[in-house]
């Protein structure tokens, strides 16, 4: 890693009083740093996933309603990010930061004290509004300090080894649902944000000097949009990453209900396969990472979308001629997840080298088609109850279908224009 975050970057100010002025630098504690960030989504989720069939027995809902939570986490999300990067656009990276990640812990506090399933709705949704405003600046301060190879290998090392928070959260969660109660689960992301707080205080100087930073309101919200949104390759390759969430978290939304309901497997069981299948996302984006500047990037997202795609056909024959048998659904998921730390995280870069010059809004817009994505499609993954992995194969299947759209058609290379040096598309 000490490879990748070398290089100095343009003078800033650190938000301390007086006329000193130093350089941001993507130094090792940083980078852990937005790790760390990185890894509120997961937490927030994939403790708590393992214990859906207790929390609905718990706060007397149903299997929808559980999974709603969900949903008002992701949309929380998508709107959080959406707002979170224009307005540290204007006003900077640091401050906002600690702010939404104080906000993220104080919700993770309602959640873990919910009377009720509705109450648990808005403590989701708070949750994941700050924690998606925290997410978007962690990316844009990346994106202030890197360019080209550099900028896709360094999200790739942060998207693998910010694989390892869905690898513990599960397990982790298991252990709590064995030990003590899913409200724990709460409570322990809580005292995250705190560490999250302090470590950002410590590693996280201010990357966005005043002098780059733009005019605020919603004219300059809406004038940095549609420039954004004009790219046509920015398009595509945001497609390829919100796509890729989207079937990500049909898995995430439905594969305690494959493998335990349908399938018998034991919570324990379920979240040590949960976080195989993370560990595999994890390595893929590692070698990602490793294949940056010398693999074209396209062709490694490509690899991904072929594995993926084959992995929902085989999903959905199985759902429909053998009621989704156990060997076949590990597989299959196992096979999905893992073309995803292929897909998502190079999608992901490819769309921000195509808007340098605004960083946070298209961060934001990046983040927020990602979020809403994740929150259409995880209670759509459920319509068919929990006794059918139908609607989640079909999904998978329309889900790398739109991220083949996206890369092949909307991120088409431009033929007229020769590929500048270094070029990692």
């Amino acid at each position: 890693m000490p490879s990748l975050i070398s290089a100095p970057a343009s003078p800033v100010d650190r938000g301390v009083s007086g006329p000193v002025r130093r350089q941001a630098r993507l130094t090792a504690g940083l980078v852990a740093t937005v790790i760390f960030l990185t890894a509120i989504a997961p937490l927030a989720t994939d403790m708590y996933v393992p214990a859906f069939p207790r929390v609905a027995g718990d706060l007397s809902a149903t299997a929808t309603q559980v999974q709603l939570t969900l949903t008002t986490f992701f949309v929380g999300m998508a709107l959080g990010q959406l707002i979170g990067g224009p307005v540290s656009d204007q006003h900077g990276r640091r401050r906002l930061l600690i702010a939404s990640i104080v906000v993220m812990t104080a919700a993770s506090i309602v959640c873990a004290l919910t009377p009720s399933i509705a109450v648990m709705m808005a403590g989701r949704f708070l949750q994941g509004f700050a924690g998606g405003w925290a997410m978007v600046i962690g990316r844009a301060v990346i994106v202030d300090l890197a360019r080209g190879a550099r900028l896709v290998r360094i999200l790739n090392v942060i998207a693998a080894v910010g694989g390892i928070a869905p690898i513990v959260g599960p397990l982790l969660g298991a252990v709590i649902l064995q030990l003590s109660h899913w409200r724990m689960s709460f409570w322990a992301v809580a005292a995250m944000g705190v560490a999250m707080t302090l470590a950002v205080l410590a590693a996280v100087p201010e990357t966005l000097p005043v002098e780059h930073r733009h005019g605020g309101g919603l004219r300059a919200f809406m004038t940095n949009g549609r420039h954004v949104l004009r790219q046509r390759r920015y398009i595509g390759y945001v497609l390829v990453s919100g796509s890729a969430m989207g079937a990500v978290f049909a898995y995430v939304a439905t594969s305690a209900f494959v493998l335990q309901s349908m399938n018998g497997m034991s919570p324990v069981a379920y979240s040590a396969d949960f976080a195989a299948n993370a560990a595999g996302m994890t390595i893929a984006a590692l070698i990602a990472a490793r294949l940056a500047g010398r693999v074209a990037t396209r062709k490694v997202i490509a690899a991904g979308q072929v594995a993926a795609l084959l992995a929902g056909v085989a999903m959905l024959a199985g759902a429909l001629w053998w009621d989704t048998p156990l060997p076949l659904a590990i597989l299959c998921f196992a096979v999905l997840m893992t073309a995803q730390g292929l897909i998502g995280p190079n999608g992901g870069a490819l769309a921000s080298a195509e808007v340098p010059e605004h960083p946070g809004t298209g961060s934001a817009v990046l983040g927020f088609v990602q979020w809403t994505a994740a929150g259409v499609i995880a209670p759509i993954a459920g319509l068919g109850g929990e006794h059918t992995a139908v609607p989640m194969a079909l999904l998978m299947i329309t889900c790398v279908a739109l991220s083949m759209v996206g890369l092949l058609i909307l991120a088409r290379p431009a033929k007229t224009s020769p590929a500048p040096t270094g070029a990692v598309g």
